[in-house]
C-alpha cells in the first residue's frame, strides 16, 4: 500500500512488489546488506534538504545511509564539508560519526531499483513519502540531484511537471518560503565526463549558502 499522507519513511515497506523481490533476491546474495528502504540522514528541521534518486547497490543499499559507500558520495560530502553542511568530508558508514549540519538527504524512491532505474509507477508510489518529508520540514532550500529527484519534487509539491523545467543551476520558487535548485547527478559518469565538476557543484553550495546565510 502507498504511504499514509503523514508517514515520512516506513523501514518494512513493500508496497512496489518489483523492489520488494528484487531486495530480497539481494539479501540473499549479499546477507551483510542493508538491503531494505533506505532513511534519510540529516536532521528534520534543517532548511536545505537535498533529493537524489534511490539507493545504489554498493553503497546506500549497503550501508543504510544515503550517498555513503559509493563513488556519488565522495563529492557531495567533501562539497557539504566544504560549505559547513556536514561535520566530516566523507562517510564512510551509519557509525562514523558523521553529523550533518542544517542539511536533511533523502531519495525520491527509498528502495535499490534493478540497473538503478525505478518505473514511473515505483516514483509515484514512494512519492507519498517524500512529500510528507517536505511538508515536515518546510525546508528553505531544495536541491534536486537529477531531473527524476526534479520531477519527484515537484509531484510532491502537487506541481504540474511541465511547470518547472529541469536544467543544471536552474532555480525556482516552489512557494513563498521554498526554492528549488536543480543539479546534474553527482554521480561516477556525470563526474567522469565532467558534466557536472567539482567546481560547478561548489559554485552551486556557494549560492545555497548565501540564500541561507
Amino acid at each position: 500500500m502507498p504511504p499514509e499522507p503523514h508517514e515520512i519513511f516506513a523501514a518494512d515497506c513493500r508496497a512496489c512488489p518489483r523492489l520488494a523481490a528484487f531486495l530480497e533476491d539481494v539479501r540473499a546474495k549479499h546477507p551483510e546488506y542493508h538491503a531494505a528502504p533506505v532513511p534519510s540522514f540529516g536532521p528534520l528541521d534543517a532548511r536545505l534538504l537535498i533529493v537524489g534518486l534511490a539507493p545504489g547497490m554498493h553503497g546506500a543499499n549497503a550501508t543504510g545511509r544515503p550517498f555513503t559507500g559509493d563513488y556519488a558520495g565522495v563529492l557531495l560530502y567533501q562539497t557539504l564539508h566544504e560549505h559547513g553542511f556536514a561535520s566530516a568530508p566523507e562517510s564512510v558508514g551509519v557509525d562514523d560519526g558523521l553529523e550533518l549540519l542544517d542539511c536533511r538527504i533523502t531519495n525520491a524512491v527509498k528502495c535499490l531499483p534493478p540497473q538503478n532505474k525505478p518505473i514511473t509507477e515505483e516514483i509515484r508510489t514512494c512519492n507519498g513519502f517524500l512529500a510528507a518529508e517536505i511538508t515536515a520540514m518546510q525546508p528553505r532550500v531544495i536541491l534536486a540531484l537529477g531531473k527524476i529527484a526534479h520531477d519527484a519534487i515537484l509531484r510532491a509539491k502537487g506541481l504540474p511537471l511541465s511547470s518547472l523545467r529541469f536544467a543544471h543551476g536552474a532555480g525556482h520558487a516552489l512557494d513563498a518560503h521554498t526554492r528549488l535548485i536543480d543539479s546534474y547527478h553527482c554521480s561516477r559518469y556525470n563526474t567522469q565526463t565532467r558534466r557536472l565538476t567539482p567546481a560547478m557543484f561548489n559554485e552551486l553550495f556557494a549560492r545555497i549558502r548565501s540564500d541561507l546565510g
